[in-house]
């Protein structure tokens, strides 16, 4: 059975810190004024002056010829894969990638593709990994097509790809006639903790995108990235998928505030969570893994507790985390300050000790 989404418990405390995931980003005040400022027009139909301008934007940024505005992140490689592949084809990536592990199937269901997972510690993957997925082009193996890597690692632990691996799987995979597709979720996560430019950072992918909705803060919106001709050809999918839009402008809006304000204090969230990592880890059988940016995931079993005992300790104290793969993940954002890492650590502390 597929549940429907968790909803609020009745009676259970308000969430004051919410660490789950920077998915839970609220848009600021000032953010909701450029909204209602926005200058709108029908997206569909290629007349919202703002979104024309966030694609501009964001096609300079990450150094490609044109952009695509999208509801949603999931929806950007969706449309990307179906852009780049045929029914039978097979794309490589990580086991734990998003497009294996959170999107419904989707890429078995529409695109009727599979993918080959590699394994690699922290969500990544080395070139002897991938040369050693090339296959023999015979009728009796899959037409290998595409590449596709998430920037940053989510169950990696929010692991950066350093930019000269990334540029060494690339020119794999177009040696092999393959494309190469980045999952941008948290791509500004990723340049802004290594110092690396978005362009230079997505340099070897013939597709990239970029989410708004985690990190950047906006309530929605991602927008995908490629040469002209790509994104001429992807918008029969986003057509196909319901994914064009009217007056989006008010949401483009959001994109661009975000891109203006809210990129460098990404550097806020992840010395936020380096100072939760180190706290964590003063903490006696806590397994705490560094973080490279804002995703510190931890385990508390060597203290004597399960972690969805304490993830529910937590929540009856209006602390939220999420739970993933045994462990536990904390996610810091514009909507938690330095204040709330140690109250969450005292709390830590606290429940763990009793």
């Amino acid at each position: 059975m597929v549940h429907a989404p968790e909803r609020p418990v009745p009676g259970a405390p308000p969430v004051r810190i919410n660490l789950y995931s920077d998915t839970q980003t609220r848009p600021t005040p000032a953010m909701k004024e450029a909204m209602m400022a926005a200058e709108v027009g029908d997206e569909q139909h290629g007349d919202d002056p703002t979104v024309h301008a966030l694609c501009d934007r964001m096609a300079a940024l990450l150094g490609k010829e044109a952009a695509m505005f999208l509801p949603s992140g999931t929806m950007c490689n969706v449309v990307a894969l179906n852009t780049h592949c045929r029914n039978g084809d097979e794309v490589v990536a990580h086991e734990t990638a998003h497009i294996l592990s959170s999107e419904g199937g989707s890429h078995a269901a529409i695109a009727g593709v599979q993918i080959h997972p590699l394994r690699g510690p922290r969500g990544m993957f080395d070139a002897d990994a991938l040369r050693g997925a090339v296959r023999a082009r015979t009728r009796y193996a899959p037409p290998q097509t595409l590449l596709e890597i998430e920037q940053t690692a989510n169950t990696g632990g929010g692991a950066v790809w350093p930019v000269e691996v990334l540029n060494e799987l690339t020119g794999i995979a177009h040696h092999h006639g393959w494309a190469t597709h980045m999952d941008g979720a948290r791509l500004m996560n990723a340049c802004v903790a290594a110092g690396v430019p978005a362009d230079e950072m997505c340099a070897g992918f013939d597709t990239a995108w970029l989410d708004f909705t985690k990190g950047l803060g906006a309530p929605l919106g991602a927008v995908l990235v490629g040469s002209e001709e790509f994104i001429g050809r992807a918008w029969r999918w986003k057509q196909r998928l319901g994914g064009s839009m009217r007056q989006a402008g008010i949401c483009a809006a959001a994109c661009l505030y975000a891109l203006d304000h809210h990129v460098g204090r990404l550097a806020d969230d992840h010395a936020n969570a380096r100072a939760l990592a180190a706290g964590l880890r003063q903490i006696e059988g806590m397994a705490v893994e560094e973080p490279d940016t804002n995703l510190v995931y931890f385990d508390p079993t060597g203290t004597g507790m399960a972690p969805a005992a304490l993830q529910a300790a937590l929540l009856a104290e209006g602390i939220s985390v999420s739970a993933l793969g045994g462990r536990l993940r904390a996610c810091t954002h514009l909507d938690v300050h330095a204040p709330m890492i140690g109250e969450a650590l005292e709390a830590v502390r606290r429940i763990v000790r009793h």
